[in-house]
């Protein structure tokens, strides 16, 4: 199993698993690995209507990746740098439903320190049950 929360590297793993056991390093190129991540799992989930595409309609849940950073430069094709290179701690801004949740690697709407703690305290309940 594994918590570490980086959509972008569970994207990398799975496009890099997906050649490897195709035996064909041009198999899930990048594009179609992130429509996969977006549009394809939005339909996966049912919510294609919803999400998943920017389009009038649906919801505006955007996330800025910045890829001017020393790990992913020099950018010829800026999916495949995302899909590719990219890590959560290159997110640094992102908007669900045209709500903006980080600014600039901050949260706008949740304290940190509040949520660390809520979290041990529900390890500790959970440690408590079995």
């Amino acid at each position: 199993s594994n918590n570490d929360l980086d959509l972008l590297g569970e994207l990398r793993t799975a496009a890099l698993l997906g050649k490897g056991v195709a035996g064909d390093a041009a198999a899930l190129p990048a594009a179609r690995m992130l429509r996969m991540a977006t549009l394809n799992g939005a339909r996966a989930l049912g919510l294609a209507g919803e999400t998943g595409s920017l389009e009038p309609g649906k919801a505006a849940d955007v996330v800025a990746v910045n890829l001017g950073l020393p790990e992913t430069e020099p950018v010829y094709q800026p999916v495949s740098q995302l899909v590719y290179t990219a890590s959560r701690h290159q997110v640094s801004d992102v908007w669900v439903a045209g709500r903006r949740l980080l600014a600039d690697r901050r949260l706008t709407t949740l304290d940190p320190d509040e949520a660390v703690r809520r979290a041990r305290d529900w390890r500790r309940k959970i440690a408590a049950d079995r």
